[in-house]
């Protein structure tokens, strides 16, 4: 059977979340318009690679290890672990273009030089990352789809791990960070069934968060509105 391709050469790939929420404000489009492009990891979309031609991260990032926060929401955490680790390049992937804006003035305040960011779908990047190029890799806080019918909507399906795990490096890490429990449920089930390790020895491995962890909004939330964030480690085996 042959494959269904955009016109750009893309493959039909549904996308259910939005691109756009609330109108952006002034300092918000200029963050846009003068730092996104200088902020690109490479050629990631179909009409730029329509090769789909592997990124030469060695040219974006000068040997640094490369690691991946898929959904990154307004930025906070991304921000914080480029602060705190600056000998590591980090790929930011979301497709909310008001998130996208909220981490690029994140970026300008704090200075930092280590991040790059995709503003679109995580399938296309992993098209393009050379397989085992991710020394570590985040999903936190994701959209819950909470309706049962859209939890094929979810990011842990086979759909994103596959790709996921092919990009990572053997050893890696990839931490996922959810305050709902269908989610945990699907996690628990989905991750390792597409290779990855669970890392948990006890509860305390799930209940607190990682050391160098920075709270984001979405977290917050939850707390005030008494659900349990779930802090959940895998490994792709070495």
């Amino acid at each position: 059977m042959t494959e269904t391709k955009h016109p750009s050469g893309a493959p039909w790939r549904n996308f259910y979340g939005r691109f756009k929420g609330k109108t952006l404000r002034p300092n918000q489009k200029d963050y846009l318009e003068s730092d996104l492009d200088a902020l690109s990891p490479g050629a990631v979309s179909w009409e730029e690679n329509p090769d789909r031609m592997p990124l030469d991260l060695s040219a974006v990032f000068d040997g640094k290890p490369l690691w991946l926060e898929i959904g990154f929401g307004g930025g906070e955490h991304l921000v914080h672990q480029a602060q705190t680790y600056p000998e590591v390049g980090i790929i930011g992937c979301e497709p909310f273009i008001n998130g996208v804006a909220m981490l690029l003035g994140k970026i300008r305040e704090s200075g930092v030089s280590n991040l790059r960011v995709h503003p679109g779908d995580a399938r296309d990047l992993f098209d393009v990352l050379p397989a085992g190029s991710v020394e570590k890799a985040f999903l936190l806080y994701p959209d819950p789809w909470p309706k049962k019918r859209h939890h094929r909507r979810r990011f842990v399906t086979q759909e994103h791990l596959a790709p996921l795990f092919q990009v990572l490096k053997p050893g890696a890490e990839f931490r996922v960070a959810t305050d709902i429990p269908d989610y945990v449920r699907q996690t628990l089930i989905e991750v390792p069934k597409a290779g990855f390790d669970w890392l948990a020895e006890g509860p305390s491995d799930w209940r607190h968060p990682w050391e160098d962890w920075y709270s984001t909004r979405y977290e917050m939330k939850a707390l005030r509105e008494k659900r349990m964030p779930h802090y959940m480690t895998f490994r792709k085996p070495a």
